[in-house]
């Protein structure tokens, strides 16, 4: 794993080199690009994935729908596709790209492409990356996001993810 090839793009999402997984999760900042699957209900509610303890970032927390690396040589589109796939055994035929926005931790620096699908279930978290997950209300999300539940960085993204809803319907 901490062998996969990952694109280092420039802010705008071009492709200017390749490094391993570890190379870009070891401080480095190395700007590369991932995907973050947003997936509502027919009712709004957002589903939400519980990581796995063996994760090498955010072990046990909940998170974004599905999130993950673009491998190198890979397109953004593919990669959510892929992802929806891996993670939840969803076949993700109606994504809808949104934007793009600047991440960094203190591990790492990320491109974060986002996207939206309406999917009710059926869902199969692969139990490796993903042990559990559920469908989520605003208001549920909100009263437990001071409680350290979520991933600092699904608050940052559903933040934003509101905000651009609210200002896109």
């Amino acid at each position: 794993m901490d062998s996969e090839l990952f694109p280092i793009v420039n802010e705008n999402g071009d492709v200017i080199g390749k490094a391993t997984r570890k190379e870009c999760h070891s401080g480095t900042f190395l700007l590369h690009p991932v995907v973050h699957i947003h997936i509502f209900n027919a009712q709004g509610q957002v589903y939400l994935q519980h990581r796995s303890m063996n994760k090498d970032i955010q072990p046990g927390k909940w998170d974004t729908s599905v999130g993950g690396h673009i491998d190198y040589g890979e397109s953004r589109d593919d990669a959510a596709r892929r992802e929806c796939s891996e993670e939840l055994g969803v076949k993700a035929e109606n994504l809808e790209f949104l934007y793009t926005y600047l991440w960094k931790s203190s591990r790492e620096h990320e491109l974060v492409n986002v996207y939206r699908l309406i999917y009710d279930g059926p869902f199969y978290p692969d139990g490796a990356e993903v042990t559990e997950g559920r469908f989520f209300s605003a208001e549920e999300i909100e009263s437990l996001s001071e409680k350290d539940f979520f991933t600092p960085n699904f608050l940052y993204d559903w933040h934003k993810l509101v905000d651009f809803l609210d200002d896109n319907q």
